[in-house]
């Protein structure tokens, strides 16, 4: 029996998303045709809108369905008329890719060594620059946890004239989200990180922003994403999302209960932004002496699934950006796994997994031949 321990990479489907797709599989009919059929999967897309909408305290009306994060952070970065780009450097690469290719002068928001944006900083960069500035700081840090200061970012922002796009696809089911509170002016969430089939996202955006389509058809979305609905997506989103609103995610206790078992074992355990608030279900940590890479693959064969960080890079083990910006030690930063909890998750994966550690460890620890023990 494996333990999935890398829900902040996807979370399984749940069942009701499941039912969901498979229902609006069955219906057919394209939402923009005016028969039956076509008004029938428009309700169902209007729904699923409502139900996303629930899910971040926003308006149904605000809300452009698209094929997930990575397609609003470049709908929003490039879509925009704005003058320049701030970003926080511990931003998703959707989005820091996004703003390198922009075209537009972008600089970076640094952050302090538990991972939070330097409001200061920020501060100094609007009252530099000319022009309108987009920033662009995500809730939740998809490797560490880390929340940030979202209506402190906003309300500074505002101040010069800026408009804040966040990240909340790794806070979405996770942490409380309201859009209209936070002061936000547009945001982006995820299907399959709350529960939902990939390849289903959602931009949420208050009217006064101003969007321009990345791609030319229909009048579709608000004609932000023209194109036929990816309705049964669309329908497992909006399944999800009401489920999730019902019932969060509750992972902190066995969050706390792993990063405790890991210090018995090890107390030189580093646990990375642990002193600021994190998202109850994500743990980043590193070991001395211990590459990312042998973990990943130690924990895996021991049937246990976690990361090295945010699966972004075609299953590939690398440094995490992340921590460079939070001036880790490059030692400490090369040894860096994530464990993230979800709604499958239970005390027996915590078990499995402090198990398969303590082996690992004593592995690596155990003496040469001809070494006293």
């Amino acid at each position: 029996m494996r333990s999935y321990l890398d829900h902040n990479a996807t979370t399984p489907v749940r069942p009701e998303a499941m039912e969901a797709v498979s229902a609006a599989l069955c219906l057919g009919g394209n939402a923009s045709s005016v028969h039956n059929e076509g008004r029938a999967a428009k309700a169902l897309l209007e729904r699923a809108r409502e139900q996303v909408a629930g899910l971040v305290g926003a308006r149904a009306a605000d809300v452009t369905f698209t094929s997930g994060g990575t397609e609003v952070a470049n709908l929003v970065i490039k879509g925009n008329k704005c003058d320049r780009i701030l970003m926080s450097a511990v931003e998703h690469p959707c989005v820091l890719n996004a703003a390198r290719n922009s075209g537009k002068p972008t600089e970076t928001i640094p952050v302090t060594s538990e991972g939070v944006i330097d409001l200061k900083a920020l501060e100094t960069l609007l009252n530099a620059g000319e022009g309108n500035a987009l920033v662009a700081v995500m809730m939740a840090n998809n490797e560490t946890g880390v929340v940030q200061p979202i209506s402190e970012v906003a309300a500074l922002a505002h101040e010069h004239g800026a408009v804040v796009f966040c990240d909340a696809v790794q806070a979405g089911g996770k942490m409380p989200v309201n859009m209209l509170l936070s002061g936000v002016d547009c945001l982006s969430i995820s299907a399959h990180k709350i529960g939902g089939p990939a390849g289903s996202g959602a931009l949420i955006a208050l009217p006064s922003m101003a969007i321009g389509a990345l791609q030319h058809g229909g009048g579709q979305e608000l004609r932000r994403r023209p194109g036929t609905e990816n309705i049964s997506g669309i329908a497992g989103f909006g399944a999800a999302a009401a489920k999730v609103a019902q019932e969060p995610v509750e992972c902190r206790v066995l969050r706390d209960a792993l990063e405790a078992g890991v210090k018995r074992v090890r107390s030189d355990a580093v646990f990375f932004g642990a002193g600021e608030d994190r998202l109850n279900n994500t743990s980043f940590f590193a070991v001395p002496g211990m590459s990312a890479e042998m973990l990943v693959i130690a924990l895996d064969l021991a049937g246990i699934a976690v990361s090295s960080g945010s699966a972004c890079s075609s299953g590939k083990v690398h440094r995490s950006h992340v921590l460079d910006a939070m001036s880790a030690n490059g030692d400490l930063a090369n040894g860096a796994i994530r464990v993230s909890f979800g709604w499958t998750s239970t005390k027996a994966d915590v078990d499995a997994f402090l198990a398969a550690f303590e082996e690992i460890n004593s592995r690596a620890v155990k003496p040469a031949a001809g070494e006293a023990a």
